[in-house]
């Protein structure tokens, strides 16, 4: 379960961004924070940088600027798309809302509360329209091709929004959700793109994990026969130079897999051993692409490792995709090249961004 404290200090980043604003509660709001104790499980180093060093003036324009866009795209109006952040593509589905709204709250605003806090509701709204009786979350108009990748995400935000409200109509939609999730994992632990029982692959498997995980936290029942399937999926993914792969029948080995793998590992509680200090080297030693691919996905995941892994590859790591993401935002607050349009990049961005902040409980050990 998360802890009272946890999401007390989530509430707390809202009500500063709320009599503030972000220009002016920056400074408050991360010299709070700066004084907090380190998470549970989470290793750091002498000289590790606070939240107050790390988010430089700079980076705090730049995620005013992302989180603007994020509210400028965001569909107000009444009718089917209210709430979402397009009428077609990416931008309409349950996944960019999502992550959308889970950036809106990395950065204290909360439902209901600080300068983006009726948008976090519009996310919670839509979202809330959009789960199936079935339980499967995604656009029930058809107007989107959505799969579990956004029904993941989608249970990841509202699982936070739950915790942070207890409002008796999240719970009751969560819950199927995350029954669809647990009905739907096949014999190996894992799942697909589709919310039934087939084959698995680790991209999705995770995406599953990481809501199930919030969702427990939350309050919320997952059995532990489910939790355990899962973790050893994902333990069976890894090769043995620390890697991980696409199936279990092999597939490819990639830095968003790796990525993905080892947070999922951090999110199960296991925060050491071989199999985690072999994962971070190989992150470590694979570099930045550049803008491109599956860059948004991949850093996304990267980034939740490197803080959990804390210390050393954390001090490294965050100052560099912070100075990519600063470096790359356009004009108008997105990022170019997002691999599903420029909501879902700015999103993500987003994300990364304040992860140092550590507002939001299910990115946290």
């Amino acid at each position: 379960m998360t802890t009272r404290r946890e999401f007390s200090k989530l509430l707390m980043g809202g009500a500063l961004a709320a009599t503030l604003g972000p220009r002016h509660g920056w400074a408050n709001l991360v010299g709070e924070l700066s004084q907090d104790p380190q998470p549970k499980g989470r290793k750091t180093s002498r000289n590790e940088k606070s939240p107050a060093e790390l988010i430089t003036p700079e980076t705090r324009r730049v995620i005013d600027k992302g989180l603007a866009y994020l509210d400028s795209r965001q569909i107000k109006a009444a009718g089917r798309n209210r709430g979402a952040f397009g009428t077609t593509g990416y931008a309409a589905g349950v996944a960019t809302c999502g992550l959308a709204g889970l950036a809106f709250m990395c950065g204290g605003h909360t439902p209901g509360q600080g300068r983006y806090g009726k948008n976090v509701d519009l996310c919670v709204e839509f979202l809330l329209n959009n789960v199936a009786d079935s339980g499967y979350i995604s656009r029930q108009d058809n107007l989107v091709h959505e799969n579990m990748y956004g029904h993941g995400f989608a249970m990841l935000f509202l699982s936070q929004a739950y915790g942070m409200t207890r409002k008796a109509e999240i719970g009751e939609k969560l819950r199927k959700a995350v029954e669809l999730t647990c009905k739907t994992q096949n014999d190996q632990g894992g799942w697909r793109y589709q919310p039934v029982k087939s084959d698995a692959d680790l991209s999705i498997t995770v995406c599953q994990i990481m809501g199930l995980r919030g969702s427990r936290d939350s309050g919320i029942d997952v059995p532990d026969k489910v939790r355990e399937k899962c973790i050893d999926y994902v333990k069976k993914s890894q090769n043995p130079d620390g890697s991980f792969r696409y199936t279990l029948q092999g597939g490819h080995t990639t830095f968003a897999m790796t990525a993905a793998g080892v947070t999922s590992l951090y999110s199960a509680g296991i925060y050491e051993g071989e199999q985690v200090e072999n994962a971070l080297k190989q992150l470590k030693n694979s570099g930045f692409a550049g803008m491109g691919g599956h860059y948004f996905y991949s850093h996304y995941y990267a980034v939740q490792a490197m803080w959990h892994a804390g210390g050393e590859y954390w001090n490294d790591w965050y100052p560099r995709i912070r100075e990519e993401l600063n470096k790359n935002q356009a004009g108008d607050g997105s990022w170019p090249n997002s691999e599903a349009g420029p909501e879902f990049g700015a999103a993500m961005a987003c994300i990364i961004l304040q992860i140092p902040l550590n507002l939001v409980p299910v990115f946290s050990p």
